[in-house]
């Protein structure tokens, strides 16, 4: 009798937790309404609504099933079907929880810094559909992004399986910001853009195999190959960085980059991001393509001047005897090389950038010094940030503000409405 009323016990405590984690909205977030222009969209909220639902269906099934018969069930089968239960609640539980600390961050003061960047995300995607309409299958929803701990910002991409959902499929591609990087200027945001964009054109695979079979043929040795592929993700999203925002980002990842020799100039097997040293040097090679020569020198001269080899590093010998020669390869064949999910294309040609592009970014720079709002696209707003703060001539504080609100103005021009006080799957 004790152990029946036990598991009986425990099936009620279990009933009551079913439907607390059904709902994601504006209202149960603490989103006022004078919030909501740094929401993220309706059709977010829809989409994680839709999500959390799906979970409460399996739980409500996976309870029902718990529920029938269960005097007549050995007690492990009980704890069993009942752990079940507490599978499905558990995968609610942190899906709630991310869609919460997301959304709900949009009624703090971080608020339009993240709408902010919102804007720069959702340009860097209106620039592909321009240069390359049709490219992507359908909308696609933005990205969102959200403040945290962390060293640099870091991106969740569509559709990936998270370990911190249970396996759970990612519903759409989420920024991370430390809570220190929320200024504008930040050219690595622009790097975590092109991760997602890369997934989202469907090019991961296809650009692994051709970076493979580049450097083995040039150079014959698996060891490189495999460095190489594995690099080849974060590679490509840096040369990406450099086309959505010019000479600008190329610099604005060498100061992120930029630490003790020691950090710099080490080599982490691995690890899939290219050492440091290495990485100005791609970075460089690409300015060069993209015809900006004098900057490609200027940035190798800062660099060499931080960084001397001969002074000890701990990258193999074969990285670095080898890099003069494989790194104009592999950075031709990840940008400047077509590809078959690019309809024959290459990406330099889906996010074209030139001198043009780079003198109104120069403009716009002392535009923003003067007070004054440059006609630019977010992501170009962001080099012209840069090159303002570099010169010195304005606040950082000053011009975090008038830069944020800039991109604020323009992401309401894009939106027709705002979400209403309740949305509900």
């Amino acid at each position: 009798m004790d152990l029946r009323r036990f598991l009986q016990h425990k099936i009620t405590g279990l009933s009551a937790r079913l439907s607390r984690l059904a709902l994601v909205d504006n209202a149960f977030v603490g989103l006022r309404p004078q919030d909501m222009r740094y929401a993220p969209s309706p059709r977010h909220f829809e989409v994680a609504n839709a999500r959390l639902a799906r979970v409460e269906r399996n739980i409500r099934r996976r309870f029902a099933q718990l529920q029938e018969g269960w005097e007549q069930r050995p007690p492990q089968r009980v704890l069993i079907d009942a752990a079940l239960v507490e599978r499905e609640l558990d995968r609610a539980r942190r899906l709630f929880g991310m869609f919460y600390e997301v959304f709900a961050q949009r009624g703090t003061n971080y608020g339009p810094a993240l709408a902010a960047h919102d804007a720069i995300a959702e340009d860097c995607y209106q620039a592909v559909r321009q240069a390359a309409p049709r490219i992507f299958d359908g909308p696609l929803l933005k990205p969102v992004c959200y403040m945290e701990h962390g060293y640099s910002p870091a991106t969740m991409r569509r559709g990936v399986q998270l370990s911190r959902l249970l396996g759970e499929p990612n519903p759409f591609p989420l920024i991370r910001i430390p809570w220190d990087r929320d200024q504008p200027w930040q050219s690595v945001f622009l790097h975590e853009v092109a991760h997602n964009l890369q997934a989202d054109l469907g090019i991961w695979q296809e650009n692994r195999r051709a970076v493979l079979r580049r450097v083995l043929g040039v150079s014959r040795d698996p060891f490189l190959g495999t460095v190489y592929g594995r690099w080849h993700k974060e590679i490509f999203a840096d040369l990406a960085a450099v086309l959505l925002g010019g000479p600008a980002a190329a610099w604005g990842m060498a100061d992120f980059l930029a630490q003790p020799q020691p950090r710099t100039m080490t080599y982490r097997p691995g690890g899939a991001h290219p050492t440091a040293y290495l990485r100005i040097y791609l970075l460089a090679e690409m300015l060069r393509r993209m015809g900006f020569s004098s900057d490609a020198t200027r940035l190798l001269r800062v660099w060499q001047g931080l960084y001397r080899p001969q002074r000890g590093h701990r990258i193999p010998a074969a990285l670095m005897s080898s890099a003069p020669r494989l790194i104009p390869d592999v950075v031709d064949e990840i940008a400047f090389q077509t590809r078959r999910n690019l309809a024959q294309r290459a990406l330099a040609d889906i996010i074209p950038f030139g001198r043009d592009d780079e003198a109104r970014i120069r403009e716009g720079a002392r535009r923003l010094e003067a007070g004054q709002e440059p006609d630019l696209p977010p992501r170009h707003l962001v080099s012209a940030a840069h090159y303002a703060l570099e010169r010195g001539r304005i606040a950082p504080q000053k011009l975090a503000h008038s830069v944020i609100g800039q991109l604020n103005e323009h992401l309401k021009g894009t939106r027709s409405t705002r979400p209403p006080l309740r949305l509900v799957a």
